[in-house]
């Protein structure tokens, strides 16, 4: 895939993430000690080992403890605050119009997510590869599942990643994709 211009809502220009930009951010999060875990569409093409559509940002979950130093690396490198969902979930674009959306979450004593952005422990398993470089992302059932919910709404997006990811992890297709399938 080749780096392209896309716009914004607002209609403002932004360059897509590249694979080049997703490992460059998470093996310069693991140098400095903060363990992310890729989510969203890169999480797909991670766990398919190779990237299927164009992405316009790079989701990744975090634990709220390392929120701190994440946020001194981004101001560092251009990053300001695009969006506020919730203390838990912001959106960051760099001032080539990169973006990343953070999702950040409590582990308790016993491993047990019980505050922020709700994962299932279980679903924070997931091993893949961008360009070759090994990532941990989530497993390829939450995303599944996760993405299914989206598919009469955005097919254009989701119908072919959910197909992927079933037919190379074994999975029961979702009946929302039995239903949307001839979108």
């Amino acid at each position: 895939m080749t780096e392209g211009i896309m716009k914004t809502k607002d209609n403002e220009p932004k360059i897509e993430m590249t694979s080049q930009d997703v490992v460059k951010l998470y093996s310069d999060f693991e140098n400095m000690g903060i363990k992310i875990w890729v989510d969203g569409g890169w999480s797909v093409d991670a766990l398919l080992g190779r990237q299927i559509r164009h992405h316009n940002d790079l989701d990744i979950a975090v634990q709220w403890k390392d929120i701190p130093r994440l946020k001194e690396y981004l101001d560092a490198n251009g990053y300001k605050e695009l969006r506020v969902d919730s203390k838990c979930n912001f959106v960051v674009r760099d001032n080539g119009g990169r973006e990343i959306d953070i999702h950040a979450f409590i582990y308790d004593d016993q491993g047990n997510i019980v505050d922020g952005v709700m994962y299932p422990a279980t679903s924070l398993m997931g091993k893949g590869l961008i360009d070759g470089y090994s990532v941990r992302c989530l497993t390829p059932e939450y995303m599944v599942e996760a993405l299914a919910q989206y598919i009469n709404k955005h097919p254009h997006k989701y119908l072919q990643a959910v197909y992927e990811l079933c037919k190379k992890f074994n999975i029961d297709l979702p009946e929302e994709y039995l239903n949307c399938k001839d979108k």
